[in-house]
């Protein structure tokens, strides 16, 4: 049975900084892309970070670049993305996902394990 499950948002102030967390049971995690996406009110779902199933190469939206890291542990079962000078347009759902053997792209529609999302919400 597969279960993904995100953790670690909340309400922080600009310039802020988060770290989630996702960790992925029943699922071959070292075989495995994977990334974060997001989803503000009223619009659609973006790609924020991916990287491939080696961890090797990374993507990261323009408008995260140089504040945001992904990362993954292996051994723990485990994908962050560490979040700094976080901003209010950050604010969004994040979601974690999941597929086999995949690049660095981030296509939402390439993923196939989702996770329920976590909330992040900036203050000005």
């Amino acid at each position: 049975q597969v279960q993904v499950v995100e953790s670690g948002g909340g309400l922080v102030q600009a310039g802020g900084s988060l770290r989630l967390s996702c960790t992925a049971s029943g699922l071959s995690f070292g075989a495995l892309a994977m990334g974060w996406f997001r989803q503000a009110p009223g619009k659609e779902r973006e790609g924020v970070s991916c990287t491939n199933w080696r961890g090797a190469t990374t993507y990261y939206a323009d408008s995260v670049k140089g504040r945001f890291t992904i990362s993954r542990d292996n051994a723990k079962n485990t994908l962050y993305l560490q979040m700094n000078s976080l901003k209010p347009e950050d604010t969004a759902m994040y979601y974690c996902a999941f597929r086999y053997y995949g690049t660095e792209k981030c296509r939402q529609e390439d993923y196939n394990y989702w996770g329920q999302g976590t909330q992040v919400t900036v203050s000005s």
